[in-house]
């Protein structure tokens, strides 16, 4: 046995040895015990930061867009452009975000995402007045302070306030965003309606609603529960379940790593590329999706309204979707969770392929699929990353994951639109969507929760040594 494989038994060893160790810490967290738990509360902070940065951004500003559209000339490839270089820049910087959680703080990360965001929205809204303006501010600015703004800050801090209840806390605060593309929309389009098309006032409102999320990151976000004198879950180790009632129970030593992995070693295990894969798989549908659906219900006949109640349905049925993906890892095997999710776009886009005028309740049944689908599957592909390889690794392996799946999937989009030009119809990039989610599919199947190599003798050797260091202290 080598030193490499003796270090990392220590590493695994100190997670449970670690608690006995602290006795001088006990008082100050039964105190913090009794003043409450700050971990839910906190949950509520990051679901409403998603709700600002995410979803006023995202589903205001395609609302905006569209009437900008009617005072900046250009053509529809261009606009989705703008959306393209958004998904993709909400990836591209996120080892950026990553090695400023470390370096500065979650807290930092937030405001530097919401400044981001209300530079791009004042930039839009006093200076736009070329298309390539609307890409760099939209596309490019917006979508790095989104990367900043929201979703790996905002998972790295429920990887470190919770372990039992993980998965539940992370479709809560993702869920944020859904809520508010169900309402932003239109509050967006009645108020400009009211200004007479003015688009750059709801430039101006998303700038002020960053400066509202980056005040409310900076008074509210505590970077970890010891900050307070707290523990993961707010349950001390002397507090948690007999063995007789953890059986009843969610079993999170079953579900979650209890190494401590660096981001070096989990780069080398087949598990984080196979939900690398998996997190492709969920997003190439949703980029799809999210540029063409509306198109595509017209194109076959369904009316406006109809088709823009059908995006409303998938939008809520993503918070749904969050919210089962999120009790589905705290409660089974995370690979199986994840597969059952990315079914939904299999059956989802079969339901697609079948819409027409008279079948509007099978483009519901679509939407709701589609909706189900990227939010059970992406808050799936971040808490398998976090459960996978624990919460010092997430920060940057969450980044490095949203690189490449946000990165890779992003032209969905213009793959959607050339596949349409082609052949008239978008059978064959539903056709793709199903081959994508079962790639990915198959990949999770084979996603199992790693273990580091040489762990195994170097633990109960490291053991042994502990324990006979304990009794000579004794």
């Amino acid at each position: 046995m080598g030193r490499r494989d003796t270090d990392r038994a220590k590493r695994c060893l100190s997670a449970g040895l670690a608690p006995r160790l602290q006795n001088d810490s006990s008082r100050r967290i039964q105190v913090a015990h009794k003043r409450g738990f700050y971990g839910w509360k906190l949950v509520g902070v990051l679901s409403s930061l998603d709700f600002l940065n995410l979803g006023f951004t995202v589903y205001g500003g395609t609302v905006i867009n569209s009437y900008m559209l009617r005072q900046i000339p250009m053509s529809r490839s261009t606009l989705g452009l703008g959306f393209t270089l958004l998904n993709l820049f909400v990836g591209l910087p996120s080892t950026l975000v990553a090695l400023s959680i470390v370096k500065r703080g979650v807290r930092s990360t937030y405001a530097i995402g919401s400044a981001l965001i209300c530079l791009g929205s004042l930039f839009l809204a006093f200076y736009a007045s070329q298309p390539w303006h609307y890409l760099l501010g939209f596309g490019v600015i917006n979508g790095t302070g989104i990367c900043f703004g929201d979703i790996v800050p905002g998972t790295t801090t429920v990887t470190r306030w919770f372990k039992r209840y993980r998965g539940r806390a992370t479709g809560v605060v993702l869920s944020g965003s859904g809520i508010s593309g169900f309402l932003a929309a239109p509050l967006f389009d009645k108020l400009l309606r009211a200004n007479g098309g003015n688009w750059r006032v709801g430039w101006e409102i998303i700038a002020g609603v960053a400066i509202l999320a980056g005040l409310i990151a900076v008074l509210f976000i505590k970077e970890r529960p010891e900050d307070l004198g707290q523990v993961m879950d707010g349950i001390p180790e002397e507090a948690k379940p007999l063995a007789s009632e953890q059986a009843q129970a969610p079993a999170p030593a079953e579900l979650i790593t209890t190494y401590a992995w660096t981001p070096a070693e989990a780069y080398r295990t087949s598990a984080y590329w196979l939900i690398v894969i998996g997190g492709l798989a969920a997003q190439f549908p949703f980029f799809f999706f999210t540029a063409h659906w509306i198109l595509h219900l017209q194109g076959v006949g369904i009316p406006s309204g109809d088709a823009a109640f059908a995006m409303g349905l998938f939008t809520i049925s993503c918070i749904v979707g969050r919210l089962v993906g999120g009790w589905l890892m705290d409660t089974m095997t995370a690979r199986y969770a994840f597969m059952v999710g990315l079914f939904c776009y299999v059956v989802g886009s079969f339901a697609a392929l079948r819409v027409g005028p008279d079948s509007l309740m099978v483009a519901y049944a679509a939407a709701i699929l589609y909706g189900l689908g990227i939010g059970w599957t992406f808050t799936c592909m971040t808490t398998c990353v976090a459960h996978f390889f624990g919460p010092v690794a997430f920060p940057k392996l969450a980044g490095m994951t949203l690189l490449l799946t946000s990165g890779i999937a992003s032209p969905a989009g213009i793959i959607g639109g050339k596949i349409f030009d082609v052949y008239g119809s978008y059978t064959r990039a539903f056709e793709l969507n199903i081959l994508v989610a079962v790639i990915g599919i198959v990949a999770m199947a084979f996603a199992v929760l790693p273990r580091p190599r040489g762990v195994g003798v170097a633990v109960a050797r490291a053991a042994l040594e502990t324990s006979g260091s304990s009794a000579k202290i004794f």
